[in-house]
């Protein structure tokens, strides 16, 4: 097994570098890859409650005979149950079969009516929301607290308010070569906020998977142009979440610690000038990304 690395919080608590990411991942395939990822190494699994598929992640980490105490567990309260916090929890936890979470985010700064999905509500916000979220540390079931697609402008609007007291501990967005977002990165870490990588791959038809620049790496490393990319992601500060099911990409996924990428060659990847995004905002009620993070 290779040597893992971890990376310390503002809350004391140390995040392991390298997480297996559940977003679309389908039913039947969710348990297998948890266990796999498990089994190969990984201590970070992260889910959500929008993904639906918390319960199988829950059955993937059992079925893997590793000890839940040794397990960084990061599950998202959605959009819809942002007035229901504490609820929201309780029902996280229980899909989860487990008694906590060691990271809660807020999946989005968007609190959207239950009752209309394409409104926000009229008298509720993020900020309301993560007075709420605040709640739940010291009640055993949350051990950090953190955000999810916030931008400079949302994240200047919570730090700022009076009822924030947290300052998040983790904001995990989308982070690759093409949307490499230095703005916010920096803004994150002036802040004492751990940035997390989500698409750390580009997504699973990746294009940056015939990009030239890390096709040469890869080549000359001896290394496929995913272990490039997480590599990247690791040398620049961030944990990384590749999504997976196929178990020998976990496995191939995992195998990023006992090398390392150039001062050359990671500028050689930052110099790559394509720029696209997974993740959109379209389908919220309004924007949350406002291109203040390039």
């Amino acid at each position: 097994m290779a040597v893992s690395k971890t990376y310390k919080l503002n809350t004391g608590a140390e995040i392991p570098a390298v997480g297996l990411g559940t977003w679309q991942s389908q039913p039947g395939e969710v348990e297998k890859a948890v266990e796999a990822a498990l089994r190969a190494g990984y201590r970070h699994i992260d889910t959500a409650f929008a993904y639906g598929n918390e319960k199988e992640v829950g059955e993937g980490i059992h079925a893997s005979g590793v000890p839940r105490e040794d397990i960084w567990l990061t599950t998202k309260l959605d959009n819809p149950w942002h007035k229901r916090v504490a609820e929201a929890i309780d029902r996280s936890l229980e899909n989860l079969g487990t008694s906590y979470v060691d990271l809660y985010l807020m999946h989005w700064p968007s609190s959207t009516d239950p009752d209309d999905l394409k409104k926000a509500y009229p008298d509720w916000d993020f900020v309301d929301t993560w007075r709420e979220m605040q709640k739940l540390v010291g009640t055993g079931k949350v051990r950090n607290i953190g955000v999810s697609n916030f931008g400079i402008k949302n994240l200047e609007r919570l730090l700022n308010d009076p009822s924030c007291k947290i300052v998040p501990a983790v904001n995990q967005i989308e982070l690759h070569p093409s949307n490499p977002s230095p703005k916010l990165v920096a803004y994150n870490k002036a802040h004492g906020i751990h940035s997390s990588a989500y698409s750390p791959l580009g997504s699973s038809n990746s294009p940056l998977y015939s990009n030239d620049a890390i096709n040469s790496i890869a080549k000359a490393k001896n290394r496929t142009p995913q272990q490039v990319l997480l590599r990247w992601g690791l040398q620049k500060g961030w944990s990384v979440l590749p999504k997976s099911i196929t178990k020998e990409r976990v496995e191939a996924n995992w195998d990023i610690f006992d090398w390392s990428l150039s001062d050359e060659e990671m500028a050689k990847i930052d110099a790559i000038p394509d720029r696209f995004k997974v993740c959109g905002d379209d389908w919220l009620p309004h924007k949350v990304f406002f291109g203040d993070d390039e």
